[in-house]
């Protein structure tokens, strides 16, 4: 139930990132991305590869989004989800979801630690 309550607090958030948004159709990071935007998300792919991703424009990187994202979704290795929820965290940000294989014991910590909605 703690759960479900705490992805219905994720989805309930302004703005939405996906890190590690991939051009590439078939990539998990695509397919979460077209699934937010395919449900009336407002989201905002990362990828520093990319211009857009989707027809949507990318940002580089986590310190490059707008103020008004306080959600992410994260879809990259786990030595990157660290660095990832590091700059969350001096971002500011409420709530992140590790997709799976992204999971990383000590980022999860660090959300813990920053009282960030950790999914």
């Amino acid at each position: 139930m703690a759960q479900r309550n705490d992805i219905a607090r994720f989805l309930g958030a302004k703005k939405i990132a996906v890190v590690g948004a991939s051009t590439q159709k078939h990539k998990f990071g695509n397919k979460v991305l077209r699934c937010y935007l395919e449900h009336g998300f407002d989201v905002i792919p990362v990828n520093p590869g990319a211009d857009e991703v989707e027809g949507v424009t990318c940002v580089a990187s986590v310190a490059d989004l707008p103020p008004e994202v306080d959600a992410l979704s994260i879809i990259t290795a786990p030595a990157v989800t660290l660095e990832v929820v590091k700059q969350a965290v001096e971002k500011g940000m409420k709530h992140i979801w590790m997709q799976p294989g992204a999971e990383e014991p000590e980022a999860v910590e660090l959300c813990r630690e920053y009282e960030i909605n950790v999914i």
